[in-house]
């Protein structure tokens, strides 16, 4: 149990028998009136997000969500193949909790498990990652980095919109968030 003074991004609520992660949080202390915290809540499981309001120092119900840092290791059918780094133990996660994650994991790339009782909850990676350009329309002579955007197939099936001068087999940095190009990689 915890109070509404201990909330932080990041923190998983129970809340009537479901998981609840806090987005974001402000402490509110109006002229007139309590204290209140004013809340944006995403469903663990389905992804919803909602607002709710709580009253300052009430009683919240956190839910133990065990972060482990895990290896991708291979798809099987609908499920991915995670190693946990410290007890070599597989785990199978669902590609609904993968979620839009899966556009950017490669074999053998970390990335980071939130277990609740033994359930995979959630699969963060990193912010940005290095992907290989698998393909993409050659350039034109005079594409420059003002001129534009094209669509680029990376070596995990996912397309993204490259600037016009990237090529073929070139290594790119992608925002994991929201897939944008974020520059060349070494």
């Amino acid at each position: 149990m915890a109070t509404t003074n201990d909330l932080k991004n990041g923190i998983v609520l129970n809340i009537d028998g479901q998981l609840w992660s806090v987005v974001e949080f402000q402490h509110v202390k109006p002229g007139k009136g309590g204290a209140f915290v004013r809340t944006k809540l995403k469903n663990v499981l389905s992804g919803k997000v909602v607002d709710k309001t709580f009253n300052a120092g009430v009683k919240v119900e956190t839910a133990n969500v065990d972060r482990r840092e895990m290896t991708y290791l291979y798809r099987d059918a609908d499920d991915f193949v995670f190693m946990d780094t410290q007890s070599y133990e597989q785990i199978h996660v669902s590609s609904g909790v993968v979620g839009g994650a899966e556009n950017f994991m490669l074999e053998n790339q970390d990335a980071n498990v939130g277990l609740h009782d033994g359930t995979p909850l959630f699969v963060e990676l990193p912010a940005s990652v290095v992907l290989t350009v698998e393909y993409t329309e050659p350039g034109l002579q005079g594409d420059r980095s003002t001129g534009g955007n094209k669509p680029a197939r990376l070596e995990t099936g996912y397309e993204i919109q490259v600037p016009l001068f990237i090529t073929s087999g070139e290594k790119v940095k992608v925002d994991t968030r929201d897939g944008s190009y974020l520059g060349r990689a070494g």
